[in-house]
């Protein structure tokens, strides 16, 4: 069986777990309960985590990211050890804009006049982008880059693609604050994700952990959702329709059992 000690990952708030205590980094939004931590307990491993919440597949690769809070981080890249054994990646979404579309649609339907929508508006001044030929090849451009630097840093590790929790499905709406509509197009670019990271891992050789397919029936609405609820207090709203602690317990299982095999 493969032994793992160093364990590097990197990517977004769908890695790096905002609103699940407790908190490793507030600045990046960063909990100690994300999967990357869980799955460096199961292997007993060292884990250096890079995630930061809203990173975009550029910020993984070449460019520094700009918190709202004023916090500069600089490319995750730089900080993956050459001797990491496996580094773990999940990006992409931001790039089509897939949280931050959520984020707006919940806030513009339940609370316009919320101080929170003088952040988002501007992101949004056409309302969801819907996701296009264009944007899906530049976001799995993205994602390919920031696999091929990941191989480049760490020759020996194995690179592992994780995709999106399922945080949507067509039942969901009763379960959240978007109409039917806004439903429909965040569905287009939830679907629109898992493209992006099956075309990166084909065109990368990378493995890809579907957590998309893994998380079916479990979107919000579902018995067990896997993921977090709109909340509406300021203080934790960035964690919206984001895993929770079982959602990512059950990728670093799947995760362990890969590397396992």
């Amino acid at each position: 069986m493969p032994e793992y000690k160093l364990v590097a990952a990197l990517g977004s708030s769908f890695a790096a777990g905002p609103g699940i205590e407790p908190v490793a980094d507030a600045a990046a939004m960063r909990s100690q309960r994300n999967y990357a931590h869980q799955l460096a307990e199961r292997l007993c491993a060292r884990l250096v985590d890079l995630t930061v919440s809203g990173a975009t597949t550029s910020n993984i690769v070449d460019t520094p990211q700009q918190t709202a809070e004023g916090c500069t981080f600089p490319p995750q890249i730089d900080g993956v050890p050459n001797n990491a054994d496996v580094v773990t990646i999940t990006a992409g979404g931001n790039d089509l804009q897939f949280a931050g579309a959520m984020l707006y649609s919940a806030w513009c339907n339940r609370e316009p006049e919320s101080p929170a929508l003088s952040y988002l508006a501007p992101m949004f001044p056409a309302g969801i982008p819907l996701p296009t030929a264009r944007t899906i090849a530049e976001a799995t451009a993205g994602l390919v880059r920031a696999t091929e630097a990941a191989h480049a840093k760490a020759p020996a590790a194995r690179i592992l693609l994780v995709d999106y929790l399922t945080v949507l499905d067509k039942d969901s709406g009763p379960a959240t604050p978007f109409t039917h509509h806004e439903l429909h197009e965040l569905l287009l670019i939830q679907r629109a994700i898992g493209r992006v990271f099956a075309a990166a891992a084909s065109r990368t050789g990378a493995e890809l952990i579907q957590a998309s397919s893994m998380s079916t029936g479990h979107a919000l609405g579902s018995p067990e959702p896997w993921v977090q609820p709109f909340h509406q207090a300021l203080t934790n709203t960035g964690a919206s329709f984001h895993p929770n602690e079982v959602g990512m317990a059950v990728i670093a299982a799947e995760l362990e059992r890969v590397l396992k095999t």
